[in-house]
């Protein structure tokens, strides 16, 4: 008879890393130079600076970077990890995986057994590489090694309106069980649907085509949705309990979205807002949604852009977002949309906002959304474990540096910002090719591109990392 299966405890995320450019735009000064109104990305879109990168870097350097700070700060050994995950959407070559790519850092350990490649779908692909380590190691094939996924991107956007709106990074996740953030099983909304509203289809450019007000309304249609879902699944538990409760957005303690721009989420607040109303079979409205009466009969799919509802839901969520959300905006105003990485960008700002023993028990909703479209409204619990050197503990420590680090970054003028993106874009995918950026103006410990030769094989170098100047090469 075979035994009993019994699930892993506490399945989850159990450290976090992430990396982003060591220079920046400031959103108003880019006002300025663009000729825009004032307060169109400061006010407006909520954008205050945006990272960017020189042509010493594109996406398989970012992904290196942020696996290798991932080891080196918690102490891991490469033949730990089992199986590594990457989701972009920042694609150099059509057959390659960066996966692949990363597995030079791997060599020295002898550890070639790591399943996992890349996963495509526009900014959903972090979330899938998430799912996908997670689900490994709730699955039979776990050999009780780590997973890891990594979400990375550079966004970038041609001359126009839509530039103000790009950015980049990468972040690392170690995934396994005993997580410092545990994914509560079962409680997930998933929408998925056909649209062209952002796409790549030219393969030798950077850019994407936009559809903006297509873009915002499946957003929005597909977080009604995946928070329909996971709104009935966690009643369908509240339930069980015998609690008489009824679930709302009381019941989440922090709310994470994918982030294009700030002023997006702050509506995605609102629209969460909406659904509770409309969902609720009784809504006080005498209490937290007085004023709101004239609104109880409406249907979602007709509100995607009436502005009386909008002012209406912004304002009676306003408290909801200062206290739920806002703190995790703090690298989306900064960086800017990181693409795949946005999402848990907004996770790292959270759980920066706070001590660990205010974060302890509670439930963090994540939205993750990318065009095309792919969607997921789920969550976590957050570790109660505040030991001295507990996982909650270590997590929270390890990015207790994050303003500072975003404080160290160079502000780079419009026009030497300008000149960067039209170097990149003039140099896409040339070969042979050899950057002309300066290595020196990177973070230490940053991996970077020092040629492409004529066969399209990149090479790369590290950024001293240690006091006396070593340094590491790699190739593609």
């Amino acid at each position: 008879m075979e035994a009993a299966h019994t699930w892993p405890k506490d399945v989850g995320i159990i450290a976090l890393e992430i990396y982003f450019p060591s220079q920046y735009v400031d959103q108003s000064e880019l006002e300025d130079f663009d000729g825009v109104s004032k307060g169109k990305y400061t006010i407006g879109l909520g954008q205050s600076k945006m990272g960017f990168c020189s042509d010493r870097e594109d996406v398989q350097s970012l992904c290196l970077t942020v696996l290798q700070r991932l080891v080196e700060r918690n102490n891991l050994s490469y033949d730990m990890i089992g199986r590594l995950e990457v989701g972009t959407e920042t694609v150099i070559d059509k057959s390659k995986s960066v996966k692949t790519v990363l597995m030079q850092l791997f060599e020295s350990s002898g550890n070639c057994s790591v399943e996992g490649i890349d996963t495509t779908n526009a900014c959903y692909g972090g979330t899938a590489a998430l799912f996908n380590a997670l689900n490994w190691v709730e699955s039979s094939s776990w050999d009780g090694r780590y997973a890891v996924a990594i979400a990375g991107d550079i966004a970038v956007y041609a001359t126009g309106n839509a530039r103000c709106t790009g950015g980049a990074g990468a972040v690392a996740m170690l995934v396994g069980p005993n997580a410092s953030l545990m994914v509560e099983r079962g409680l997930r909304g998933t929408y998925m649907c056909h649209v062209y509203d952002f796409y790549k289809p030219d393969l030798s450019s950077e850019y994407p085509v936009v559809d903006g007000k297509l873009s915002i309304k499946c957003y929005l249609r597909a977080l009604d949705n995946c928070y329909q879902q996971y709104r009935a699944k966690a009643q369908a538990v509240m339930d069980r309990e015998k609690n008489g409760s009824v679930f709302s957005l009381d019941c989440i303690d922090a709310m994470c979205f994918h982030s294009p721009y700030c002023k997006l989420v702050q509506k995605s607040v609102a629209r969460l807002a909406l659904n509770d109303f409309v969902l609720e079979a009784n809504p006080d409205l005498t209490g937290k949604y007085t004023g709101l009466d004239q609104f109880r009969h409406l249907k979602l799919e007709d509100t995607y852009f009436d502005r009386d509802v909008e002012k209406a839901f912004l304002a009676a969520s306003s408290q909801l977002y200062e206290t739920k959300t806002k703190p995790g905006l703090m690298l989306a105003n900064q960086v800017g949309n990181m693409y795949t990485p946005s999402l848990y960008g907004g996770l790292l700002s959270y759980l920066a906002s706070k001590p660990a023993s205010e974060m302890a028990g509670k439930r963090v909703s994540l939205f993750s959304y990318g065009s095309g479209s792919a969607s997921s409204f789920y969550s976590l619990r957050v570790s109660t474990d505040l030991k001295p050197g507990s996982p909650l503990n270590r997590l929270v420590g390890s990015i207790a540096n994050l303003e500072d680090r975003l404080a160290a970054r160079t502000k780079l003028s419009p026009p030497e910002f300008d000149s960067v993106m039209k170097l990149r874009e003039k140099t896409h995918h040339l070969a042979p090719y050899s950057p002309q950026g300066n290595p020196d103006a990177l973070f230490p410990g940053t991996w970077y591109l020092t040629e492409i030769d004529e066969m399209y094989r990149r090479k790369y170098a590290r950024t001293p990392l240690h006091s006396d100047g070593r340094g590491d090469v790699a190739e593609e």
